[in-house]
């Protein structure tokens, strides 16, 4: 997951969630947040506790998150945030949490005439290669279920979508055709294809280390004819240490009716 992808779900997440972004440029956020999302979020569970049986003032927490050290060389104080990372994690978590579908209408000027709004399934996905080393990347997809046009990086349609929970007053929005279920078959299927067609030389390569590992430890009991359970377990565990695996997660998702 690149920088301005974690940016952008950022963005997102934090927009979604009503924390004010106080200030921003392409590599950092200045965010303050709400009572519920720090409570989620910046693990201070002692400070709440204290407000809450001494009825004081809340005062959540304002944080900067730098979402691109490079850029910032330095030179900007604040939370290094990266996909992977701790915080990060927490924020998907977050995500779950605070509901992994939802249903929502874009806003639009009714003043215009009548106006007619299209269904959209949105999707957000994790994908990770997993071995002894791990890479994981975040991967959004939107399908028009009227046509099945499918979408890449759908999040940054949505970041620049006025968004509400309820169609504004004489607006139409149009059944879909395409069963969100159906929609989610083929989105699933454009992922595949994406790994398919990857570079899977990270595979090819964990598996040398094991079977060097594996060496390594054939030779310090090559002389030992029945093997004691020490070794088993020692060998089951490069097994699960270099075996390669790949894991698709839904982080999100919902149905978006947009104009």
């Amino acid at each position: 997951m690149y920088p301005q992808q974690v940016h952008s779900y950022l963005q997102q997440f934090f927009t979604e969630n009503d924390c004010y972004i106080v200030g921003e440029d392409h590599h950092y956020l200045t965010v303050q947040l709400t009572v519920d999302i720090d409570k989620r979020i910046m693990n201070r569970p002692f400070y709440w506790q204290y407000v809450e049986a001494t009825n004081s003032e809340p005062n959540p927490a304002q944080v900067t998150f730098i979402t691109n050290q490079t850029a910032s060389a330095g030179s900007l104080y604040g939370e290094v945030i990266h996909f992977g990372s701790p915080r990060m994690n927490q924020l998907f978590q977050a995500t779950r949490e605070l509901g992994a579908y939802v249903q929502m209408y874009e806003k639009v000027d009714t003043a215009i005439g009548q106006v007619i709004l299209t269904p959209w399934l949105g999707v957000n996905y994790k994908v990770s290669y997993c071995c002894d080393r791990t890479k994981e990347m975040l991967y959004s997809f939107g399908i028009n279920l009227l046509t099945g046009i499918i979408k890449e990086d759908f999040h940054e349609t949505l970041y620049a979508t006025e968004l509400d929970t309820v169609p504004a007053e004489h607006v139409f929005h149009v059944q879909y055709i395409i069963k969100p279920i159906r929609g989610l078959q083929r989105l699933d299927a454009a992922i595949e294809e994406i790994i398919a067609q990857d570079d899977h030389s990270w595979a090819t390569e964990a598996k040398k280390r094991w079977q060097r590992d594996q060496r390594v430890l054939d030779y310090f009991y090559e002389d030992v004819d029945d093997k004691p359970e020490c070794y088993n377990i020692e060998k089951k565990a490069l097994e699960e240490q270099y075996d390669a695996k790949i894991k698709i997660e839904i982080i999100n998702g919902g149905l978006f009716y947009l104009y």
